[in-house]
């Protein structure tokens, strides 16, 4: 049998590039998308998927661009000759109060953090057969929390459960899942960003509040990302998964 091909947006750091290392290590070819005006070296990724005997092909990619991403997914198959999985991870996080909200602002977000995910499961279905499965990166922020002077960014990622829990239904007769992971503080080079994030001393301070004592790691999101497009997980879709060592369950003190 083939071996499995996943098709990954945002590969070159944090979530995407942990979950690259996971799929190598069971046996999973990689696609991965990454952006090139973004400080991170795809060539990073492809090292540490060769280090776990891994094969790791990444491509540039404009999540904002329908032909950029068609063109990933179509280079997917011609590589491999399959794909099996796509994770939607790619996105783009600005601080922008309400009243500095310009349209633009605005309409960037939504076309990289909503739209973004809309066309890369747009483009991976054409080339996915019976047992595909698609994985959306969404976030407490919207998912399940508001966050001030962010609220482009909560209201993208607000609205990736809404298209997770359609496409699912929609893409079922095919055989295909679709499930969304709400990861919650996750430290990453974006989480890291104290500019339009919280920032080193903004995630010491929130870990304090979170029932498991600390903010959680990019190859625990992986983990749950890997569950959700494996065999194990034959009976699961339409759903949003929470994964944040449970801030969001705990009573306020």
């Amino acid at each position: 049998m083939s071996r499995k091909v996943a098709l990954i947006t945002g590969a070159a750091s944090g979530i995407g590039q942990a979950l690259a290392v996971a799929y190598a290590r069971s046996g999973v070819a990689v696609v991965g998308g990454y952006y090139p005006a973004d400080p991170h070296d795809p060539h990073t990724t492809v090292a540490l998927v060769e280090e776990a005997c891994g094969e790791c092909l990444m491509l540039p990619l404009d999540v904002g661009d329908t032909a950029s991403v068609d063109a990933l997914a179509a280079q997917a198959v011609q590589h491999f000759g399959r794909l099996d999985y796509a994770v939607a991870n790619a996105g783009l996080l600005r601080r922008a109060p309400l009243l500095e909200m310009t349209d633009e602002r605005w309409n960037e977000m939504l076309n990289v953090d909503l739209t973004g995910v809309m066309r890369t499961f747009r483009a991976a279905t054409r080339h996915m057969n019976e047992g595909g499965a698609l994985v959306a990166i969404s976030s407490i922020a919207g998912g399940v929390y508001g966050w001030q002077e962010h609220s482009h960014y909560a209201a993208a990622k607000a609205g990736v459960p809404g298209l997770c829990r359609s496409l699912a239904v929609e893409l079922a007769p095919l055989g295909i899942r679709c499930n969304a992971v709400i990861p919650g503080l996750i430290e990453t080079p974006q989480s890291l960003d104290a500019k339009n994030s919280l920032g080193p001393e903004g995630l010491a301070k929130a870990a304090r509040a979170i029932p498991l004592g600390r903010v959680g790691r990019a190859d625990e999101v992986a983990s749950l990302v890997q569950f959700l497009t494996s065999e194990a997980s034959s009976y699961l879709t339409g759903q949003s998964i929470v994964i944040d060592g449970g801030l969001t369950v705990r009573w306020p003190d």
